[in-house]
């Protein structure tokens, strides 16, 4: 119990000395991270839209393959970007291994089944009766898509928060592709572990709080807007 009180107060008093090493890992650890979203919501969105309503050879075994890789463990996906980016890899002549770069790359194929699975969902349990209606009404397909995905908003909402909130809390993937290197590529996961692995239990805890705080806030503001939304329906 001693550490967990120690913890939150080394949070509060990082916070408040303003120390730039921590505040340089949050900034990173959120530019990551909301790089990594944003990446995953273009590629999550429309893909899920393509799986939710084309018929195409092929699609329920895809659609089986992105909810297997909505479970996949970050240290796996860590693994195999490690050996297309490492330097006899086969983009080793990127030289991207143990960047901040990298771990956006990771990080946004850990999140984009995760966007992709749950669009498709969303789109899937739309009416059909309003996929009539709209094209009843002389919308074309782009106004038909548009209006669709209005209508699921909420859901797509919903599948954000999650794709945010599985970035912005592993590990394994930034430690194997960032390394960890001080005023780099070091976030807030990381910089636990680390402290963890030293003995700095109390330290660790601070950062850990500090990450928890960070990932309610964008979260809670994230519900607060899905919700209200939802109640102006």
């Amino acid at each position: 119990m001693d550490y967990i009180v120690e913890g939150i107060l080394e949070a509060i008093r990082l916070l408040i000395t303003g120390d730039p090493e921590i505040y340089q890992i949050t900034w990173l650890t959120l530019k990551v991270s909301g790089i990594a979203t944003l990446i995953s919501l273009l590629i999550g969105v429309p893909s899920g839209l393509v799986l939710a309503w084309v018929q195409f050879p092929g699609r329920k075994i895809i659609m089986s393959i992105v909810n297997m890789a909505m479970g996949f463990p970050p240290v796996v996906v860590g693994l195999w970007v490690f050996i297309l980016l490492a330097r006899n890899g086969p983009l080793g002549f990127m030289e991207l291994l143990f960047t901040p770069t990298a771990i956006i790359i990771a990080q946004a194929i850990i999140a984009s089944p995760v966007i992709m699975g749950l669009t498709a969902a969303a789109m899937m349990s739309i009416d059909k009766e309003m996929r009539y209606q709209v094209k009843a009404l002389g919308a074309s397909k782009l106004q038909g898509i548009w209006l669709l995905l209005k209508e699921a908003r909420f859901s797509i909402l919903a599948a954000i928060i999650a794709g945010f909130g599985a970035v912005i809390s592993e590990v394994g993937a930034s430690m194997m592709v960032g390394g960890n290197i001080k005023g780099y590529t070091r976030v807030l996961t990381t910089a636990t572990v680390m402290e963890t692995s030293k003995g700095n239990t109390a330290l660790a805890i601070g950062i850990s709080v500090i990450l928890l705080t960070i990932t309610y806030l964008i979260t809670s503001g994230l519900t607060a807007l899905q919700q209200r939304g939802g109640q102006n329906r």
